[in-house]
């Protein structure tokens, strides 16, 4: 079987793109080693005596949903934007930012955001003012890079798109731009403490990541109103009405080539590994790890400029917590249309390096959320009953550790986090919260692996340092005519970026503008 567009992957780039390829016309097939699709953007469902509980694998809220803003101009392109709709955050106060000694809400505001912390900080309120009128100026010196990821420098000075002043902050990590601009270690950590969108600390971040992610939630924080359940489903349904096909199970083990192309893959049955089945296309896009592809074909057949490129570190991990609680309005105890980000150390970088690199979560560092409270549908969450979702970084390395030498130190170690995080949410928040727990799931690194398929558990592709995050990244074009890298990696991570990443590779490969306009 050859078909136009062959997938590699069922994550939101790649929905996206076969979406736009399936209303287009185009024969479009996606393989999936998952038995549900969206990869990170998946829901898996859990049940508990007679309740059903629905999850999506630690996506929280997004950016980028507003009109005519990207994840909109694809969703109108497909003829979706009405099916599938998204509410706000509240306004005044989408981020709760929790530290020793300190606390702000984030507002859709520069103009709140530099009044609210002014007040904290009286004595450095114009350096604030000054990092905070660099965030957004370089927001829309970024917003202007059009060309498609992984296009040179060059171009890019070509079309007089690279200003000074982004030059200036080239390859610099967040905690560089706060001591430039000598910002007190509180107004630090409440500015960075939207971390575990990141999974790293201000020391290790990108500034240019951080500026995209931070402004974009500034223009406006989203939740699916009917979850990302829906979102998925609804690309899905659009993909199989169109004639395209998404096909579960199937493991790649060995990618086809012929001189410069790839012809396609030979993929094994994970409910019957006897079975391998070959599948081709005029051309094939890779929405799983770019390395973990280039390894399986060689990375010999790579030019030595992409070579150096997928030298990349991967990002870290995670340790979530998926639970429901009864007989509890946690609407009474600061939980709303809104995330709380807690930290036990005023010093990111510490609370980070001791949680990471020691282990060590007796002071952690984590991030909240409950979001059976942003949108009024019911779908996943039992009546009487609220959902709640908790996450922080953990390292892939020590939890495969534990887990194949001791189930039962594994399984120690988790609740010991868990608990450590539920002793901050009783002490600060929640009396007597655990009481209330009608259910819980607890996630690690090696869950990340075996269930979303991605090397060492890591969350967003490649680390976003500044090394793997300059210009000139990697991007969709590879060292074949045929073959094409579409997810986090060769793109942007994040929801919004998703579509995105999906949205421009549509553009490159038909010549048709979505949402480059």
């Amino acid at each position: 079987m050859s078909v136009d567009y062959l997938i590699l992957g069922s994550g939101l780039s790649s929905l996206s793109f076969g979406a736009l390829m399936a209303k287009a016309g185009r024969k479009v097939v996606i393989l999936e080693a998952h038995d549900l699709p969206g990869g990170y953007g998946h829901t898996f469902i859990e049940k508990n005596v007679n309740c059903e509980y629905h999850f999506n694998a630690q996506l929280h809220y997004v950016w980028d949903c507003g009109e005519g803003e990207p994840v909109n101009l694809v969703l109108k392109k497909l003829g979706l934007d009405k099916e599938v709709e998204f509410v706000r955050y509240n306004e005044d106060g989408f981020d709760h930012m929790v530290v020793p000694g300190y606390k702000v809400t984030i507002p859709n505001s520069y103009e709140k955001l530099t009044e609210r912390l002014a007040t904290l900080f009286p004595d450095h309120a114009k350096n604030i003012a000054k990092f905070l009128e660099t965030t957004k100026r370089l927001a829309t010196l970024i917003s202007k890079l059009k060309s498609p990821p992984g296009a040179s420098p060059l171009r890019y000075m070509s079309q007089n798109l690279l200003s000074a002043e982004l030059l200036l902050y080239y390859n610099k990590s967040l905690q560089q731009v706060f001591d430039k601009f000598e910002l007190p270690l509180a107004a630090q950590s409440l500015l960075a403490s939207q971390w575990p969108d990141f999974l790293l600390p201000p020391a290790q971040l990108s500034i240019y990541c951080w500026v995209v992610l931070f402004d974009g939630y500034m223009r406006g924080a989203y939740y699916p109103k009917k979850h990302f359940e829906h979102v998925v489903n609804s690309l899905v349904k659009l993909i199989e009405n169109n004639g395209g096909q998404i096909i579960y199970n199937q493991t790649v083990t060995k990618f086809l080539r012929d001189k410069k192309r790839i012809t396609g893959v030979i993929a094994r049955d994970t409910t019957n590994p006897n079975i391998l089945t070959e599948y081709n296309g005029k051309s094939v896009v890779c929405n799983f790890d770019p390395k973990l592809a280039a390894s399986m074909i060689g990375f010999e057949h790579f030019s030595p400029k992409l070579r150096k490129q997928l030298d990349y570190e991967y990002s870290y991990s995670n340790f979530m917590v998926y639970g429901a609680v009864r007989g509890l309005d946690l609407r009474q105890h600061n939980f709303g249309s809104w995330n709380i980000f807690h930290s036990q150390q005023l010093d990111l970088n510490k609370a980070f390096n001791d949680m990471y690199e020691l282990g060590d979560y007796s002071q952690l560092a984590f991030g909240m959320s409950a979001p059976s409270l942003v949108t009024d549908d019911p779908t996943g969450c039992p009546e009487g009953e609220q959902i709640f979702e908790l996450i922080t970084v953990a390292n892939y390395s020590l939890f495969r550790h534990l887990k194949y030498r001791s189930a039962k130190e594994y399984n120690q170690f988790k609740t010991k986090i868990f608990n450590a995080m539920l002793d901050v949410i009783e002490e600060k928040y929640v009396p007597n919260f655990r009481e209330h727990i009608c259910f819980k799931m607890l996630g690690s690194p090696t869950t990340n692996a075996s269930y979303c398929w991605s090397p060492e558990g890591n969350s967003y592709g490649a680390n976003m340092t500044p090394k793997n995050m300059g210009l000139g990244k990697i991007g969709f074009t590879t060292s074949f005519d045929n073959f094409y890298f579409c997810n986090a990696t060769a793109g942007s991570a994040g929801f919004a970026r998703s579509f995105h990443n999906g949205a421009v590779l549509y553009e490159y490969l038909s010549g048709e503008s979505v949402v480059s306009i």
